[in-house]
């Protein structure tokens, strides 16, 4: 992290904290170079930051001042899972979803998709003519089953930030964080098996347990703090769990940040009662605080946790490079990655290596966290301005997906419908679930820079929301 960065952090933490109330005179440039012993120009940038992320404001001849405060929506309720397994359901509406064709003119507000306009992104595109045009034969040849040396040597290097330590030997590379979560799931679970997810959770790892022929039992989960652990111990006294699956950091689609004594409460759970956790780290590397939180793994000290993560929401989708570490599960995932799809697309990962080496991706990762963060002042503004008193909002802590519950008489798929036909589009809140509940709510995705087309998209959506409302 940069001086700058650091002071950056420094201020918003006290800001948070409430130590510089809104409003509030900030200290001077000279005064905080002074106390901190950095250069004015540094304080400045710091300053230029926090501008940016909209916790700060200049007032000309006055200087900086904290913003004044938002009124901020009340946070999801969620809603009470059924406390039995199920199988799982909404596939069609998944599929709907995943099958939408790019459409000109039309504002796809429902994918998991990060912005891939990013200049930080050129030096990739870079590495991958330079892979194929230098790498002979090497880039059209398999690889070995577990992914390149060099790739894995890299990603081992970048999970430390997370608190993992760990050999290359121990992750094996995977087309995408879907099939290195398919991977974990058929390593530790079999046909029937019962797996516990939180509630909402993410659609394709649970339509991964619907196609294995598995059952969810959806955990409460709070819009903070996370996977509830006290309704997890009563579940596991109940049914024969076979693994836990979540996503603890910057969460799909709440977008929380799990303490890491929740976190540790969690492993001890599963210890005592013997059964796998299925991380899922995907958005953990998007967190907006600094350093990114822990994952799970780094707690562990048995082997029972399976990480998965990927490179598709931190760069790019099509990439199609992710990994799993399975843990003491290494070898049976090793046979799940050799009948799944065996050697990874080789071009990629020599070029993703490249990119990483030569610094690019820690740049990449420092300008799409400052605009993300922005970019969620910016459309939770919007949908405060523009949808009905009353509905919930997340907040999340890292990412570029935002939760959004309405009243509880409204059906998003009836207002998607509607939104459709003013070529908008989010994803529906019932996917979110194994059997279908959350219909009253909705994710969008904020990751692309927020034009005027993506705030009348926002107007679009909150107009429909009324006229659902007038006929109720």
């Amino acid at each position: 992290m940069n001086r700058y960065e650091n002071l950056a952090h420094v201020l918003s933490e006290r800001i948070e904290q409430g130590l510089y109330p809104a409003g509030v005179r900030l200290p001077s440039v000279r005064i905080l170079s002074s106390e901190h012993g950095v250069s004015v120009s540094t304080v400045q940038q710091a300053y230029r930051v926090l501008e940016e992320k909209h916790l700060v404001e200049a007032r000309p001849k006055s200087g900086y001042f904290v913003t004044s405060a938002r009124p901020q929506a009340a946070l999801p309720s969620g809603c009470r899972p059924a406390q039995r397994p199920v199988e799982i359901t909404q596939w069609d509406q998944v599929l709907e979803l995943i099958t939408q064709p790019e459409r000109p003119g039309f504002v796809q507000l429902g994918r998991g998709s990060p912005d891939v306009s990013a200049p930080t992104l050129k030096p990739l595109n870079r590495a991958m003519t330079r892979a194929s045009q230098h790498q002979n034969l090497l880039a059209l040849k398999y690889d070995s089953i577990y992914g390149t040396l060099e790739l894995r040597e890299q990603i081992a290097r970048l999970m430390i930030d997370s608190g993992s330590h760990m050999d290359a030997s121990n992750i094996m590379i995977t087309t995408g964080c879907h099939e290195a979560l398919s991977i974990a799931i058929r390593s530790v679970c079999e046909v029937g098996d019962i797996v516990a997810v939180d509630s909402p959770s993410f659609h394709g790892a649970m339509q991964a347990l619907k196609g294995y022929g598995m059952k969810a039992l959806e955990i409460p989960t709070d819009a903070v703090t996370g996977i509830s652990i006290e309704a997890l111990e009563l579940a596991l006294e109940q049914w024969p769990i076979k693994a836990i699956q979540l996503t603890p950091n910057c969460n799909n689609p709440l977008g929380y940040n799990m303490p890491d004594e929740r976190k540790k409460a969690l492993l001890r759970l599963a210890q005592r009662y013997d059964i796998a956790i299925i991380e899922d780290d995907v958005y953990g590397e998007l967190s907006y605080q600094y350093p990114r939180p822990a994952t799970i793994t780094s707690f562990d000290e048995d082997g029972r946790v399976l990480l998965c993560s990927s490179f598709s929401k931190t760069l790019a989708p099509g990439l199609r490079i992710g990994w799993i570490a399975p843990g003491r599960y290494h070898n049976r995932a090793l046979h799940m990655k050799f009948i799944s799809t065996g050697a990874t697309a080789t071009l990629p990962q020599i070029a993703l290596t490249d990119f990483i080496k030569q610094g690019h991706y820690l740049q990449h990762m420092r300008r799409m966290r400052n605009q993300y963060q922005r970019n969620l002042c910016t459309m939770t503004d919007w949908v405060n301005k523009y949808f009905p008193c009353g509905v919930r909002v997340s907040r999340p802590q890292g990412g570029f997906l935002l939760w959004i519950e309405l009243d509880e008489r409204l059906d998003a798929q009836r207002l998607n419908r509607m939104v459709e036909e003013h070529k908008v589009q989010f994803a529906i809140g019932s996917i979110f679930s194994a059997s279908g509940k959350y219909r009253n709510c909705l994710r969008i995705n904020y990751a692309q820079p927020l034009t005027e087309i993506y705030e009348k998209a926002i107007q679009q959506i909150g107009q429909s929301i009324h006229e659902l409302m007038a006929c109720q």
